[in-house]
Parts: C-alpha cells; sequence; structure tokens
C-alpha cells in the first residue's frame, strides 16, 4: 500500500475551507464578468439603436425639408453617446464603410496580463459589433454599427477581477487563521482523548477523560471512560483469578514436596541403610559384592541430592519469615554452590524490600527462582547479573545473562508462561529480549498500588 503523507486534522480542514473559499471566489468573479460583458452588449445594442433611429429622422427631415443632403451625419449622436474606446459607423447597403468614428482609449494604469488576456478572449468576443438597420419608408438605407475596443473591454474586466483578487488575497489568509484558531479551540480536547489512549496502551487503565462541551467528543468519553472501566473490572479479576490458580499451583507444589520427603525420601533413606548393611555382610562372607553394594549407595545418595534439589525448587524457604532480600541472597548462593564455577551469579538490590508485602516478594522469588534456573540450565550462561530496584512506586527486576537460548525456550518455553502468568497476577509488564551476539535481558516491572506505597512508607 501506498503511504500517503499525514496532515494535522486542523491544517486538512482550514485548506478545504480556502479552497472553498477560493472555488466561490472564481464564481463571483466569473459573474461578474458575464455580468460586465453582458451589460457592455446591452450597451453597445441600445447605442446602435439610438443611432439607428437618429440617423432615420435625418433622412425623413431631409425629405420632408428641404436641405443639405448631408446623410450619414454620426457627429450629432456621438456627441451624446461617445465613450472612451467606443467606435459608431454606417454601413452602406453594399457593405462599405461611409462614415466611422472612434474614440481614443487612455492607457491604462495596470494593463491587464497577456493570460487574462487571452483567457478573456477564449471565454467572451470583446470587440464584438452591435448593428440596427436603418429603414426608411420600407426600404433599408444601411446599419448602424457600434464597437468597443477589445482592449479597453480586456481592461475594463481586468480592472473588475482585479478588484476581487485583491479583496481575495486579503479575506481569505485572515479567514484561514480564524478557520484554523476556532478549529485549534473545538479540537483541543483531542490532546486529552490522545493521552488517554496512550495511557491505555500502556497498561494504564485508571486513565479516565473529563467532560467536554460538544456532543461528539462527549460521546467518545462516555464510550472510552465505559471501555476503560470495563477492562480496568476484567484485568482485575483475571489477576484475582490468576493469583488464585498461583497459590493453589504453590499449595500443590508444597503437598508435592511433603509427599516426595515423607516417601521417597524414606525410601531412599531405607536403600542408603540396607546398601550399608549389605556391604557390612559382603565384607564377611561375599566380598565380590562390595563393589554392588558401594554403587548402589552411590547411586540412593545422588537420587538424595536431587531429591533434596527438587524438595528446594518445590518448597522454597519461607519468604515472608526470611524476607525477600535473604532468601534471593540464599538462592544465589545455592546456585553458585552447585554450578561449580561453571555459571557465576551475582545480586544487587536498591531499596528496602523488608516490607514488601508477602504476596509480591513471593512471586518475585519465584520469577527470580524460574529466571535462573533457565539461564543455568537451558542457555548455558556463564555469567549471570541481578538487579533488584525499588522505586516510589514500582519494583524493577532486571537479569542479564551471556547464555545463548535456543528459539524453542524462548517462544514456547514454560517457564517464561508461568512468569508472565505471575507478573500479570501482580498487573506489572514484562520483556524478554534476546542479543544478536548472544545473551538474553529480562525485564519485570511491577507497580505498587497506593495502599501499597502508603504501607511501605509508614514502615520506612
Amino acid at each position: 500500500m501506498w503511504n500517503r503523507p499525514r496532515f494535522d486534522l486542523k491544517v486538512r480542514l482550514t485548506l478545504r475551507v480556502a479552497a472553498i473559499t477560493a472555488a466561490c471566489f472564481a464564481a463571483i468573479s466569473a459573474y461578474f464578468l458575464i455580468a460586465a460583458d453582458r451589460a457592455v452588449h446591452a450597451r453597445i445594442d441600445g447605442i446602435a439603436a439610438i443611432v439607428a433611429k437618429s440617423l432615420e429622422l435625418q433622412q425623413g427631415k431631409i425629405q420632408w425639408v428641404a436641405g443639405p443632403r448631408d446623410f450619414p451625419n454620426l457627429d450629432p449622436v456621438a456627441a451624446y453617446v461617445m465613450t472612451p474606446g467606443l467606435c459608431l459607423a454606417f454601413r452602406g447597403p453594399s457593405g462599405e464603410m461611409l462614415q466611422r468614428f472612434c474614440s481614443g482609449a487612455p492607457a491604462p494604469a495596470s494593463p491587464s496580463p497577456q493570460i487574462f488576456a487571452a483567457f478573456y478572449r477564449s471565454l467572451f468576443d470583446p470587440g464584438r459589433e452591435a448593428a440596427r438597420p436603418v429603414v426608411v419608408r420600407g426600404a433599408k438605407l444601411g446599419e448602424t454599427v457600434v464597437s468597443v475596443d477589445p482592449a479597453v473591454q480586456t481592461a475594463e474586466a481586468w480592472h473588475e477581477a482585479g478588484r476581487l483578487m485583491i479583496a481575495l488575497a486579503i479575506a481569505l489568509p485572515l479567514l484561514c487563521l480564524l478557520v484554523y484558531a476556532a478549529l485549534a479551540r473545538a479540537l483541543r480536547p483531542t490532546r486529552l482523548i490522545r493521552t488517554g489512549l496512550e495511557r491505555i496502551a500502556a497498561n494504564d487503565l485508571s486513565a479516565r477523560l473529563p467532560p467536554f462541551d460538544l456532543a461528539e467528543l462527549s460521546a467518545i468519553r462516555d464510550g472510552f471512560n465505559h471501555l476503560a472501566e470495563s477492562l480496568d473490572n476484567a484485568l482485575a479479576e483475571r489477576s484475582e483469578l490468576t493469583r488464585k490458580l498461583i497459590a493453589l499451583q504453590d499449595d500443590e507444589r508444597r503437598h508435592l514436596a511433603r509427599e516426595l520427603h515423607d516417601e521417597f525420601g524414606q525410601s531412599l533413606a531405607a536403600i542408603r541403610a540396607l546398601a550399608s548393611s549389605a556391604r557390612q555382610t559382603a565384607a564377611q562372607d561375599c566380598p565380590a559384592l562390595l563393589g554392588e553394594c558401594d554403587g548402589i549407595a552411590r547411586t540412593a545418595t545422588s537420587m538424595m541430592e536431587t531429591l533434596r534439589g527438587a524438595l528446594f525448587r518445590l518448597r522454597p524457604p519461607d519468604v515472608e519469615e526470611l524476607g525477600l532480600v535473604a532468601s534471593l541472597e540464599g538462592l544465589v548462593a545455592g546456585w553458585n554452590g552447585r554450578s561449580r564455577g561453571e555459571t557465576r551469579f551475582s545480586i544487587h538490590f536498591d531499596g528496602a524490600f523488608e516490607t514488601l508485602p508477602a504476596a509480591i516478594s513471593a512471586n518475585l522469588y519465584r520469577i527470580v527462582q524460574e529466571a535462573l534456573t533457565n539461564a543455568a540450565k537451558h542457555a548455558g550462561a556463564t555469567k549471570v547479573d541481578l538487579h533488584l530496584t525499588m522505586a516510589a512506586d514500582e519494583i524493577a527486576l532486571a537479569i542479564d545473562d551471556d547464555g545463548r537460548p535456543s528459539d524453542a525456550s524462548v517462544k514456547s518455553g514454560m517457564g517464561l508462561l508461568g512468569m508472565r502468568e505471575r507478573v500479570a497476577a501482580l498487573r506489572g509488564r514484562m520483556s524478554f529480549e534476546v542479543g544478536a551476539n548472544g545473551g538474553s535481558a529480562l525485564r519485570v516491572v511491577i507497580p505498587l498500588t497506593a495502599a501499597e506505597r502508603q504501607a511501605l512508607e509508614h514502615a520506612a
């Protein structure tokens, strides 16, 4: 599709008003030019009729009164009807001009441009003759011919059109300024609407629009506020449902950890005891079985270590009792110990997290736990840096590593899905980006409600 240029609504409407105004001025100018042309032709037709009637009276006088036969004589009538650029003539029956008078035309103060003169000649017929027959006793003696100099008629038309153009040149910019100012005032609420939409796009569903004077904008305001309120309620219900599901999931994890500890852990301890007893018996009766007994004991010990790690992930330490900072430091220390130097984990805190609500602390711990697991096991990172910052109205978590996550783990990883669910339950924002040369960056922002901020301030 073509990329059409975008214009401001005020500019677009102002240009349309200017175009309509210019079209109206053009129509008015055309009307005046047509009216002026008709007036000129009506005037010369009237003059031709007057001259013809005067010549008929002259001929009648010559016939009835003995006198000199000076016919045609245009001098008497020319003294009354002559104007600048006007020509009077008498054409005989055979078409020859028997007499002709033309008055000179003064040089115009502002001659018409050649383009206008050519345009005017193409639309009208300046210099067209008006002829009237001179008839005496039924006999046609000739005809009177009246015309106007085309240059004079064109100059008069340009004078009329020029005045309209001057008026247009003055009125059009003033009109555009007035229209633009009126539109800017009328459309000023659209800035508030745009700001509200930007806040909605940024997941700030508390945005509301104030009342407007215009009925159309008031209807938009009602629809916007209703939509924002509906989205806010829907998101609150979704967050509450997600919190309940996460709490149920955590309860199920604790139950599973307890069952594994009580059942599977006891079974592994029994296996280790039996392997130790069997080794003592084999040392006395069958030394050849000592290797198998040691192997069983090592396998049981390895399974016990694996079970201990699984139990730690299923049932983390009591974050509410230990605090978020101590719990995360213990988590990072545990990963540093288990990685045996293959991956180096570091954590930095900025702010006071001791009085953070238990729900936020527990979810942040789970998010960090899952992120560190992904970085160490799936991405093969050698360096993982964690930064947790407490701001005035939000908590920011940043985790950077130098690993190389696979496309599958990035697109459909259950770890990322679980983190997104926990962030959504806290009505926060999360982003995960993979660098072109390796490494990944996880960003989580958790907003703090007014009640939570007030509780933190009182605790501080």
